[in-house]
């Protein structure tokens, strides 16, 4: 049920947003790193990421996005109190700027029935940010992760 329901969230957007950002996707082809990421309490109050870390967990991490397949890879180096975490990712950007992410750690994309939405914004040949939204306490919170070319 939950593979119906997220493949056809996902066919709804594509459809209701008139399609894939080829320009915007082809974009982000490269290498890339998280320089920062930042939200409102970020000092108080810690956000895991994609299930995986503690937000701040992220800053470094290396991500690679292949435009012509939608595939690509994160990696978050594990030091201090963060974990190692490599994964496949696959990914889409749409004409009015959704991002969506599947982690499929090594799974067919297919099989993988949960993912994430995201916003992008800002970007520019050498850097852009992906936009989260998330409830901390009731509230609503952007987390922006800030990206820069490698």
């Amino acid at each position: 049920m939950k593979k119906f329901l997220f493949l056809s969230m996902f066919v709804i957007m594509l459809a209701s947003c008139g399609g894939l950002d080829t320009k915007s996707q082809s974009g982000l082809k490269g290498n890339w790193t998280i320089t920062n990421v930042t939200y409102p309490g970020s000092d108080y109050i810690k956000v895991t990421s994609f299930d995986v870390a503690d937000s701040k967990c992220f800053v470094g991490s290396s991500w690679n996005f292949v435009s012509n397949n939608n595939k690509g890879t994160m990696n978050v180096n594990g030091s201090g109190n963060c974990p190692s975490f490599s994964s496949p990712i696959v990914w889409t950007v749409t004409k009015t700027g959704d991002f969506t992410l599947k982690i499929t750690e090594g799974a067919k994309a297919k099989r993988v029935t949960e993912g994430y939405f995201l916003k992008m914004r800002n970007q520019s040949e050498t850097s852009f940010q992906l936009v989260d939204n998330v409830n901390v306490g009731g509230k609503n919170v952007e987390v922006v992760y800030q990206f820069s070319k490698m």
